[in-house]
């Protein structure tokens, strides 16, 4: 038989069908290495995106401890001993002995006190801040038990330039605030009368609801003559 008989070479092994190939695979590469670069950059406006949507954090400086003014502190410097001595005594009387504002002025600047002069005291009681209301119902309590006073002999005292020298606010505040048995004081001091001046019920009783002297009401007088020994 002639070359017609010759049995034909397969299709992939010519040459011509492997370059077609290899151009078929490069541009598919070729291809997909275009498509990443696409998608790369269509993300990254996302992602820029993102970030502006993205609150910021508000990160607000620390705020320093406040720190004394020097002026203040240069101020405190300047004040003179006596007056912060003048305020330390104020002080004293108004947490020790509850006294009133008044009668602290009076006692720091007194010849027979504590002989501060008058700028002094002023400017220890424009710095001292005291309850004296606190103050005028503790000396109330005080006088009701220590001395078996009436409700009007105590107010009395709590006002009186000879006595406590409280405001009447402050006075009456501690009244309207005290708890104490009247009726019980007027017998005290009934009791106290009989005792160590014999003196008779009747003379007792006067003294006790006179202007001049305890300041009962009637009722309490009468109480007390009644419980008084027979």
């Amino acid at each position: 038989m002639g070359k017609r008989d010759k049995q034909k070479k397969p299709f992939y092994k010519k040459w011509w069908v492997w370059v077609i190939a290899i151009i078929v695979i490069a541009a598919a590469v070729n291809g997909m290495d275009d498509e990443a670069d696409s998608n790369k950059k269509e993300s990254k406006p996302a992602a820029t995106e993102q970030a502006k949507d993205k609150p910021k954090e508000n990160k607000e400086p620390e705020k320093k401890k406040e720190e004394p003014k020097k002026e203040d502190t240069k101020a405190e410097d300047d004040v003179p001993t006596e007056y912060k001595s003048a305020l330390k005594k104020a002080e004293s009387y108004a947490k020790t002995m509850k006294m009133s504002k008044s009668a602290i002025f009076e006692q720091l600047t007194s010849e027979h006190g504590e002989k501060f002069s008058t700028e002094a005291s002023e400017y220890a009681m424009s710095k001292l801040e005291f309850d004296w209301k606190a103050n005028a119902l503790k000396k109330a309590e005080s006088y009701s038990k220590e001395m078996h006073m009436s409700k009007q002999g105590i107010y009395e005292q709590l006002i009186s330039e000879h006595g406590e020298k409280f405001t009447e606010d402050e006075a009456q505040y501690a009244i309207d605030n005290l708890k104490a048995d009247f009726n019980e004081n007027a017998l005290a001091k009934a009791k106290n009368y009989q005792e160590t001046m014999s003196m008779s019920p009747e003379a007792i009783r006067d003294q006790l609801t006179s202007e001049h002297g305890e300041k009962f009401t009637q009722e309490e007088a009468d109480y007390a003559i009644e419980h008084l020994d027979k």
